[in-house]
């Protein structure tokens, strides 16, 4: 496998700044540090982490405040321990500690406060640890019609004539690649494109699909190296907005009263085209096709990987899109839109959503992927809580790996490139 291309994919890296202050500006006194035990954030099924609150009052006078602790978990643990009154002295520290023991694998988030007396005034740290990643386990929710819906969808996509094209497009003249911005029709007729960068020497190539993030515009990414690298935008996001437009963006809202017609039907279908487009190439070693994304871009690796056989190796980084009621217990993220669409119409349900969302939850398609599987989270991503990661990662049933970066958020970066591109090899190298 031919992989020097990836270098260029740190379109995929994201940054989550650390929690801020909650007060009311540079008066509040209260210094709030949160550490634990674990320097990676993980610890073995049975084993317990300590949590470590440092408050420092760094004014001249007294301090008495309320220091409560907070968990969010879907794991078995036990409650927080009650209140604490504390006081400080007059430029003076003093430590805190809770210690939290997984009976099961599991995530928890792990929150604590620091209230002032008096002003309200407060300060609040947050960390995630985990146990047992790879054992975490969540339920199926399939539908009794799943596998026929999703046979009929792909019966509907090969009646769509793909309507490929492809146009040269200007590059910089040292530029190592030919590049070329591509069309083809997806399911229902939308028209849909991305950019294709081909290395100027003869083929045949290795194939990476890469599949954007929510709302993100994939672009070329400058050079391809040995590999073809096809930077695709589903409905609805960069150069695919002519028949679904890209604004509001609400796209995982779209259609969800009913699983035919949903946004993610088509954008499921959107990357199995781009597959079709792909594998249409006769510079295109068959072999060496794969797929990669982060975010929306990682549920989306997942599913393709699951409905299209032809892939070869999936990389899905911090994925979203699965296990829907994980999500919404864990993460914010999407609550206020999920509450204004229920309410607009009578005869909707949270239950009703999640039972459109199950025909589209990547936990449901996971085991059909059978190619070698890779994937990175972020210990500390409040986006895409690694609950939600792991839940679909677990029912992969072809080889797979995993890194968990201690302090990232959502976006891992270049160590975690690296990572992927030395396995990337290693794999071309047993083929």
């Amino acid at each position: 496998m031919r992989t020097p291309a990836l270098l260029g994919l740190l379109a995929l890296s994201f940054t989550l700044p650390t929690a801020p202050d909650v007060g009311t500006g540079p008066a509040i006194r209260p210094r709030l540090e949160l550490t634990t035990s674990e320097e990676d954030g993980m610890v073995d099924v049975g084993k317990s982490v300590v949590f470590e609150a440092e408050v420092e009052n760094r004014s001249k006078t007294a301090l008495s405040a309320t220091l409560e602790w907070s968990i969010k978990t879907v794991a078995d643990l036990p409650a927080p321990p009650a209140q604490t009154r504390i006081k400080l002295e007059p430029h003076s520290v003093e430590t805190f500690t809770f210690k939290l023991r997984f009976k099961k694998p599991g995530f928890a988030q792990v929150g604590c406060r620091v209230v002032e007396d008096g002003t309200g005034q407060e300060v609040e740290r947050f960390t995630r640890v985990g146990a047992g990643a790879d054992r975490i386990e969540t339920k199926l929710t399939r539908p009794k019609d799943f596998k026929k819906f999703w046979k009929r969808t792909l019966a509907e996509l090969k009646k769509v004539d793909p309507e490929f094209h492809i146009e040269p497009r200007e590059n910089r003249a040292d530029a190592p690649c030919k590049l070329y911005e591509v069309s083809m029709r997806s399911l229902e007729g939308v028209l849909v494109r991305g950019w294709l960068e081909v290395p100027k020497r003869p083929g045949p190539f290795g194939a990476l699909l890469r599949v954007p993030g929510y709302t993100q515009n994939m672009t070329p990414i400058g050079t391809s190296g040995d590999t073809i690298i096809f930077s695709f935008n589903i409905r609805a996001h960069g150069n695919s907005t002519d028949d679904v437009p890209g604004r509001p963006v609400d796209y995982w809202l779209r259609g969800l009263d009913d699983k035919q017609g949903y946004f993610y039907q088509g954008a499921y279908m959107d990357c199995v085209r781009a597959v079709d487009y792909l594998c249409s190439r006769p510079d295109v070693d068959q072999n060496q096709l794969g797929i990669w994304g982060g975010s929306q871009g990682g549920g989306l690796s997942f599913a393709t990987a699951a409905l299209d056989q032809r892939i070869d190796y999936c990389v899905a980084d911090i994925p979203w899109l699965g296990s829907w009621e994980t999500y919404f217990t864990l993460s914010h993220e999407d609550e206020d839109d999920m509450e204004e669409w229920i309410a607009a119409k009578e005869d909707r349900t949270f239950e009703g959503m999640l039972k459109t969302l199950s025909y589209f939850d990547t936990v449901n398609l996971a085991d059909r992927i059978r190619c070698p599987t890779y994937m990175g989270v972020g210990l500390q991503d409040a986006i895409c809580p690694p609950t939600i990661s792991f839940a679909v990662f677990n029912r992969v049933r072809g080889p797979k790996k995993f890194r968990i970066y201690p302090k990232a958020g959502h976006g891992l970066g270049g160590d975690h490139l690296q990572w992927v591109i030395g396995e990337l090899m290693a794999l071309g190298g047993r083929r």
